[in-house]
C-alpha cells in the first residue's frame, strides 16, 4: 500500500495491510476509479489520521461516519470541516 502514514502506525497495521480482504478493498476502490468515479478523500489522505499523531502517544480515539461527498470537503479526518 501505498500511502503517507507514521512508522509506528504502519508497524502496527501492517497485519490488516497484507491481509486478502485489504487487497480486495484496493483493487475494487482502483476499479471505480478506472471507471471514472471520484473517490474521496483523495488517496494520499486516505490514513491522513494516522500520520499525524504516532501510535503511543495517542490517548483516545472517537469513531465517527464522516460521509464527506463533495470536492475539498475530506481530507481523511473526520469531524474536520
Amino acid at each position: 500500500m501505498d500511502v503517507k502514514i507514521e512508522q509506528s502506525w504502519r508497524k502496527a497495521l501492517q497485519g490488516e495491510f497484507d491481509k486478502p480482504y485489504f487487497a480486495a478493498l484496493v483493487r475494487y476502490l482502483h476499479g471505480e476509479k478506472a471507471q471514472g468515479k471520484v473517490i474521496f478523500p483523495p488517496g494520499p489522505e486516505i490514513f491522513r489520521a494516522f500520520d499525524l499523531t504516532p501510535v503511543g502517544q495517542v490517548k483516545v480515539v472517537i469513531l465517527g461516519q464522516d460521509p464527506y461527498h463533495g470536492f475539498g470537503q475530506a481530507m481523511g479526518l473526520s469531524f474536520s470541516v
